[in-house]
């Protein structure tokens, strides 16, 4: 018999109507209570953490759970995190970072209508997260929508339907279908070696362009302090570099020292800083191209990386480097 520890962080998944909208209720006593036995042959152990909005899952609580799931690891086959939605692709980036080749399944899910409410998804979400916590795939997953996905490559899509979630760039780990779980992807590319790293610096900016946006904001940022800046830029990656020269900004604040990212605004494919003018003059700048990862994977790996160096040229190499299969190299 498989024993998995779930940890309950509240969202969706255990509110209930208050005098605010829903709000996250639900200890994970009433959590089992809901969900019955189930068809899960498991010895399952249950931990409240927090009863949060995800909107207010902060950075911290990514350092305190993987400290927690470091702690347990040896004890359990897999683990299972209640989670919001809203931040939830967030917390399954960090934490594939911070608890790097965990040599059992780490699996986060939620739901988009509370536990208990009709037609809900949540029980089928938890019960699958269990299985997937069963499978003895070592990683960090996300189970929803019978989909389970790579936790570095999920992004929320959707807002209200059911199909939430979705792997971006890299294919579905596995999925439930009549057979039950049916797994895709072995990763054979696991290194035996497990490790918690769990410094971070929040001291980051997103930067979302616009036609017109004024490249000032690199001087704003940098005299607060800010330690790395992320371009969400268009198309393949491109930046203005005539009226409103955001390369040589670039190229000023990579001079300083300050790692300057650039991506695409774009979803899937992923950005290519080689095909088009604009995209080779910002390398020249020294910008940091991203590839095809998520945006929830280059915010967290900025901030997990600039915990780990401070220095723009590490920062590039860390960023040159498949960590824990969060990029595909173009």
């Amino acid at each position: 018999m498989k024993k998995i520890l779930m940890i309950n962080t509240g969202g969706t998944f255990s509110s209930r109507p208050g005098p605010h909208g829903l709000t996250p209720q639900m200890s994970s006593e009433e959590i089992l209570g809901h969900l019955g036995k189930g068809s899960t042959d498991v010895q399952l152990d249950l931990e409240d953490y927090c009863s949060l909005d995800s909107a207010n899952i902060r950075p911290e609580d990514w350092c305190r759970l993987s400290l927690r799931i470091g702690e347990v690891i040896a004890v359990y086959d897999g683990v299972v995190l209640i989670h919001g939605t809203d931040t939830l692709a967030y917390t399954a980036s960090m934490l594939s970072f911070m608890l790097q080749n965990p040599p059992i399944p780490i699996v986060l899910t939620g739901s988009q209508l509370p536990l208990g409410a009709p037609m809900s998804d949540a029980a089928d979400n938890c019960l699958c997260a269990i299985e997937m916590a069963s499978s003895g795939m070592g990683g960090v997953f996300v189970a929803f929508n019978r989909k389970i996905m790579l936790g570095c490559r999920t992004s929320k899509v959707r807002t209200i339907s059911f199909n939430a979630f979705e792997s971006i760039n890299y294919p579905n780990v596995g999925e439930f279908n009549a057979f039950g779980l049916q797994l895709n992807i072995r990763h054979d590319f696991v290194s035996p070696f497990f490790r918690i790293q769990t410094d971070y610096s929040d001291r980051i900016a997103v930067l979302k362009l616009f036609p017109g946006m004024d490249p000032d904001i690199f001087r704003f940022l940098q005299e607060h302090g800010y330690e790395g800046i992320y371009i969400e830029g268009f198309g393949l990656g491109g930046v203005p570099f005539l009226k409103g020269d955001f390369t040589a900004e670039i190229r000023r604040a990579s001079e300083a020292g300050l790692p300057i990212l650039v991506g695409s605004q774009c979803r899937y494919e992923g950005s290519n800083l080689r095909i088009y003018e604009t995209g080779q003059r910002i390398l020249e700048c020294g910008g940091i191209p991203v590839h095809n990862m998520t945006q929830e994977a280059v915010v967290t790996k900025l901030m997990w990386c600039l915990g780990q160096t401070k220095k723009r040229e590490d920062i590039l190499r860390l960023f040159q480097q498949n960590l824990v299969q969060e990029v595909s190299f173009l």
